[in-house]
């Protein structure tokens, strides 16, 4: 730890040092920035991003439940409610979540946490599909997900921003407001929202009771402009309130309500979150220096039901992040970095699940990256330090408990290794190698007890490894005006891969199960292909995907919760009717997934199902702004069917039936007042 420290603070001098040489560029806006802002064309990391608009239009409940519908995308869902993104089969810690420019943690080691995070005032979503500790350090091993905020209102103008969205099938209603100006070298936002949800219906119009949820969101900015600094100051701020169910002992806590209810009188989560974040850029000589730095506090609350809080958790983080990149030469760049975390979780209620903590972690990274002609090298190299130290916590790691406090120190090292190949306008060709590195989390090692959301007891390990992975991954895509089409494969080899194995053991009539490692393998692959005619069909959109993942230990058995393959085709048609409307569309979307036939040990296999989805929107503009309009039907032929990585699935509870969702966006814009522009 000693070691990377000292790296540490060396990165540190190099980049205030370099900081005293500026000169001012203007940054010009790029397709997707990932780490670095460039073309997705120009780098070997396998991207795709995701709007916030798509996201809505296609009837999603979440950034998860948006980000689910794209190829290689899935989400481990409890219910509607709480879902976490799954990147090619892996998910919680194993998935890195970007929050203005900084690591978000939400709590993902337990899988009844959810991502947490609402499409309020999110511009788009990036994906990197593939592990980047070097960049970002340890829990990036399956990908990252980079959640971008809204654009800053254009230069001179003041935004006004109303959206509402409607689902049937929970009678539910999301509904914010944003206002927002930028008066050329300041520019701030206002965001507020909520959101609100019944219990939803499956497939045969059966309510699930107690899947109700809902929120309360809110957004703040300030940004400023001042010879070669860029700094833009952020407060996040968010409620939310999550029913939950055990099955058909959901009865024994609460009795039926009315249809629509929103009471928290039966078992629910309470996620409270607040983070404060800075974003600085200054632009040098040939270099940018980026600086970030910011404050987030989680506090997890569970009530079994009765109005009495039992579990009360708070992680509180202090970060930050240096980056300087530097043009070494017209071809050459290079991009140093650093970062560390300094984490506290502290229990305040009576029920414990894991420990009251200390982590601390430490990283440093290089990256260069080389343009020859048609190819273009990406090579990186970093180091990371994780430390964990656990406190003496009654009920969870007392005296009688196998397991006591400990002290443990994670050190690794990670590289990259990336070629694309433009040989044409039209192909690109890319080929990725890059590891990753996870320290188990506090569950993993310390977990001693029932785990209530799911009726198991489960046993940590305080001497396990950390994980180690390397995968490879290819890619191959063309694109014209009329056709494109993108071709990807990956393999995932981890080392001390970690996971819950069943036992023959029973604590009480509940089934044991401990916390194991072993190494393993996941592969697998996507296609997507897009048509789009011209001339007399212009407008025509023909699109299909597929994908397919398959994940195993090195005995033979099979890692629990991998997605069943899946396939879709949408055929869409958009046109613009007159001046005033715009964007005129109608689509249909049918998805195929395949039956899952190789669960995990302590799983089931799942039948195959399909959906139909439908929608249609427009664009109707006037002279101070417009008014967006789009109905989705999702699951329209009332499919009743069981999601692979649904653990409701266990209780024998179906996934969401029939939903209709309505969207209406409306941005205004004005101007700033003629004193206010005279003055500038």
């Amino acid at each position: 730890m000693k070691k990377v420290f000292v790296i540490s603070l060396f990165v540190i001098r190099i980049l205030l040092v370099q900081a005293q040489d500026s000169t001012v560029h203007e940054l010009h806006e790029v397709t997707v920035t990932g780490f670095k802002e460039e073309q997705r064309l120009e780098t070997s990391t396998d991207i795709i991003s995701v709007s916030s608009e798509k996201m809505k239009a296609s009837g999603s409940f979440s950034i998860s439940d948006g980000l689910s519908k794209m190829p290689g995308m899935s989400q481990l869902s409890t219910g509607v409610a709480i879902s976490k993104p799954v990147i090619r089969g892996l998910y919680g810690n194993r998935v890195l979540c970007l929050l203005s420019g900084l690591r978000f943690d939400n709590q993902q080691w337990q899988d009844e946490h959810g991502l947490g995070l609402s499409t309020v005032g999110v511009d788009r979503v990036e994906v990197i599909r593939g592990p980047m500790s070097i960049l970002y350090g340890s829990d990036a091993v399956g990908g990252v997900l980079n959640v971008i905020e809204e654009r800053k209102a254009p230069e001179g103008k003041i935004q006004l921003d109303i959206n509402t969205t409607f689902h049937s099938n929970t009678l539910g209603n999301v509904t914010d407001i944003g206002v927002k100006g930028n008066d050329g070298n300041q520019w701030w936002r206002v965001h507020v929202g909520a959101e609100t949800h019944g219990d939803y219906s499956d497939g045969s119009n059966t309510r699930v009771l107690n899947s109700r949820f809902g929120g309360y969101y809110g957004k703040a900015s300030f940004g400023i402009k001042k010879k070669n600094v860029i700094s833009k100051n952020n407060y996040h701020f968010s409620y939310n309130n999550f029913g939950f169910i055990m099955g058909n002992d959901i009865l024994d806590f609460m009795e039926p309500d009315a249809r629509w209810s929103r009471s928290s009188q039966g078992p629910h989560h309470v996620v409270i979150f607040n983070v404060i974040s800075s974003q600085n850029t200054i632009t040098l000589k040939n270099s940018l220096l980026k600086f970030n730095a910011g404050f987030q506090a989680n506090n997890r609350m569970e009530d079994e039901g009765g109005g009495h809080i039992s579990l009360n958790m708070l992680l509180a983080t202090l970060l930050y992040n240096l980056q300087w990149n530097k043009v070494l030469h017209p071809k050459v760049e290079m991009i140093i970095g650093h970062g560390s975390t300094f984490e506290n979780n502290t229990n305040f209620g009576a029920r414990k699940i894991i420990p009251d903590a200390f982590m601390y972690e430490a990283s440093a990274s290089a990256f260069f990256k080389f343009h020859l002609n048609k190819v273009i090298l990406e090579l990186g190299a970093g180091a990371n330090d994780k430390w964990i130290k656990t406190l003496l916590t009654p009920s969870v790691n007392t005296e009688d408990k196998l397991i006591h406090p400990f002290s443990k120190n994670w050190i690794t090292a990670n590289g990259m290794l990336g070629i694309t190949y433009n040989p044409t306008a039209e192909w690109n060709i890319k080929l990725n190698s890059s590891t990753g590195f996870r320290a188990p989390n506090l569950a993993e090692l310390s977990s001693n007890g029932l785990h209530e959301g799911i009726f198991t007891y489960e046993i940590g390990d305080p001497n396990m490894k950390a994980e180690q992975n390397i995968n490879t991954d290819a890619q191959l895509s063309y694109n014209q005006d009329w056709m494109s089409f993108s071709l990807s494969a990956f393999y995932n080899r981890f080392y001390n891969y970690i996971y819950l194995q069943p036992t023959d053991e029973d604590f009480f009539g509940f089934p044991v199960f401990y916390y194991k490692q072993q190494n393993a393998a996941l592969y697998g692959g996507e296609f997507e292909w897009e048509l789009t005619p011209q001339n007399k069909l212009n407008g025509l959109q023909w699109s299909a995907d597929a994908s397919y993942i398959i994940g195993k230990t090195d005995d033979g058995n099979y890692l629990p919760y991998i997605p069943a393959a899946k396939t879709g085709t949408t055929l869409k048609y958009m046109h613009n009717a007159s001046a005033a409307v715009q964007n005129v569309f109608g689509s249909v979307n049918f998805n195929y997934v395949f039956e899952q036939h190789h669960p995990a040990t302590h799983e089931t296999s799942t039948p195959s199902y399909y959906l139909l989805n439908a929608s249609v929107g427009a664009k109707f503009i006037f002279k101070k702004g417009e008014v967006n309009v789009s109905l989705t039907g999702n699951n329209l032929l009332g499919a009743k069917y069981f999601d692979h990585l649904s653990r409701f699935k266990n209780y024998g509870i179906y996934n969401i039936g029939r939903n209709f969702v309505l969207n209406v966006g409306i941005p205004l814009f004005f101007n700033y007042s003629k004193t206010k522009n005279k003055q500038k």
